[in-house]
């Protein structure tokens, strides 16, 4: 198999793991793939033996293979063995006919925790001689506050996020405003989800902020299209599975279903990866709330994001510009990386494109797609709670009812990819639970309430929040992000001293 990446949007790029961890994002504006991936699978019944961390090291070991091995277990060990509050990282759950996999038990209490828990020390091998990397993070809510206590206070290290204004959660805007570290710097902008990514995408290809920072910073990003950031994800699957032959619910070589609810398609690509390295998989589920392009794209094979934007109830999938479908794109175009670079372009110039029969066949034969509104959300929150006393976030709760769409047509073992703590859309889940107290201000006593008569914990990090100073008050326009981040890359890089207020 090639040992080298190269880009959605030019089949000759051809980079090593570590040089496409530390750009995070490709010259061409493409992403990083890896050529042929499934060619050489993993071994199965191999997996089903090793714990959580085992499985990673197996996973990277395949995925990053210019990574020593004991680059990798340095990094596995020190992103795993103490961070989460289970010692499963990842585990699952019976509910009904159903299995969750809960993927909220890292230090921020999202599904991010995962993989950005351990990008940070893989950063820390690729970095040689000195260099020094800033990561730019665009955020719609759980990515931003992970990503920041993943690289807070790293040797060479600094971290820029930027979130729309009023587009996250309470809580979510302050695990990121009151983060602490010297190197972290946090901004609100006057915009949406998209509007951050976009910006954040245009930095990355500014040659003459490149040249302005000098060649001993590299800009890199820790959203999902940084390779460091998903290929992490991939392990939950395959523990997932092992998990469920362990429990007596499958046996090895069955296969079974997984429903994602997704934004960015990064959460969901980890899984198919995990489908071209052996894992049995039937299909893949994708669930949208009302910003529903991916729902809609699966019906006529047209991505169009000209459309109204909804701040909905599960805020992080509030998103049209879903960055890592350009990936699956790639593989299920035959890595025609010419064919995905003008559909990629039809999207700059259009706002839309359309893939051909052929493409969307073979989508829609590992995945289908469907979405659910504000109202479904909060019904599926309820029914599950009453039902099964288990609680679900927003985010679960629409992939709940599209999971419920699809069932009715295959009955294979399901399990459904929980992103986050209810805890962290306290006033979203208490709306469905607790409807006294749905639109209270005071939000803390509604964790506090919503915890007295579900029983479910609170996670610590969401109850200490509340009483730590807030650090980080920027709130800029969007295009200001180029100038912000050329005056924090100095700050943090420069002037030590300085406080990461700002």
């Amino acid at each position: 198999m090639n040992k080298n990446y190269t880009s959605t949007r030019n089949n000759s790029v051809s980079i090593s793991a570590k040089e496409a961890i530390k750009k995070g994002f490709a010259d061409d504006k493409g992403l990083f793939v890896y050529p042929n991936l499934g060619e050489d699978q993993l071994d199965l019944q191999k997996i089903l033996t090793l714990d959580y961390s085992e499985i990673a090291k197996t996973v990277l070991a395949k995925l990053l293979p210019d990574f020593s091995t004991g680059e990798i277990a340095e990094s596995v060990d020190q992103a795993y063995q103490s961070s989460f509050d289970s010692d499963k990282i990842t585990p699952v759950v019976n509910v009904d006919d159903f299995h969750v996999l809960e993927l909220f038990h890292g230090p921020t209490s999202a599904f991010k925790d995962v993989g950005l828990q351990l990008l940070p020390q893989l950063m820390k091998h690729v970095l040689v001689n000195d260099q020094k990397v800033m990561i730019l993070t665009a955020t719609s809510g759980d990515t931003g506050k992970a990503a920041l206590e993943g690289f807070k206070d790293l040797d060479n290290m600094g971290i820029i996020v930027f979130y729309p204004d009023g587009g996250v959660s309470k809580i979510q805007k302050l695990q990121m405003v009151t983060t602490g570290g010297h190197n972290t710097r946090v901004a609100a902008i006057k915009g949406n989800f998209d509007d951050a990514q976009t910006n954040v995408k245009l930095i990355f290809n500014d040659n003459t902020l490149r040249a302005q920072l000098g060649s001993a910073v590299s800009l890199s990003s820790a959203n999902s299209i940084n390779i460091g950031r998903l290929i992490p994800q991939v392990v939950y699957y395959f523990d997932a599975y092992k998990q469920l032959v362990n429990n007596g619910d499958i046996k090895v070589g069955d296969q079974v279903n997984f429903t994602v609810p997704t934004g960015n398609f990064g959460d969901v690509l980890a899984g198919y990866y995990a489908k071209l390295l052996g894992l049995p998989v039937k299909k893949f589920v994708i669930a949208c709330n009302e910003n529903n392009v991916l729902a809609n794209f699966f019906e006529h094979g047209v991505y169009d994001r000209n459309r109204p934007f909804f701040q909905t109830v599960a805020p992080s999938m509030d998103i049209q510009i879903s960055s890592n479908f350009e990936r699956l794109l790639y593989y299920k175009s035959g890595q025609d990386s010419t064919y995905v670079k003008q559909l990629m372009d039809d999207l700059e110039q259009t706002g839309k494109y359309q893939v051909s029969p052929a493409v969307l066949k073979a989508i829609q034969a590992d995945f289908y797609c469907g979405y659910s509104t504000d109202a479904e959300i909060e019904a599926s929150i309820n029914q599950v709670y009453d039902s099964n006393g288990y609680l679900m976030d927003p985010h679960t709760a629409a992939g709940y009812k599209v999971m419920r769409d699809y069932q009715k047509s295959d009955q294979t073992p399901m399990v459904l990819l929980s992103t986050a703590s209810p805890y962290k859309f306290v006033n979203a889940v208490a709306k469905a639970v607790l409807p006294e107290e749905a639109d209270s201000q005071d939000v803390l006593q509604t964790m506090k309430d919503l915890a007295a008569k579900t029983h479910a914990p609170i996670p610590e990090n969401l109850q200490k929040v509340w009483q730590l100073p807030v650090r980080h008050e920027s709130v800029i326009q969007k295009s200001d992000m180029k100038k912000y981040v050329k005056e924090q890359t100095e700050a943090v890089f420069y002037d030590k001293d300085q406080s990461s207020s700002n």
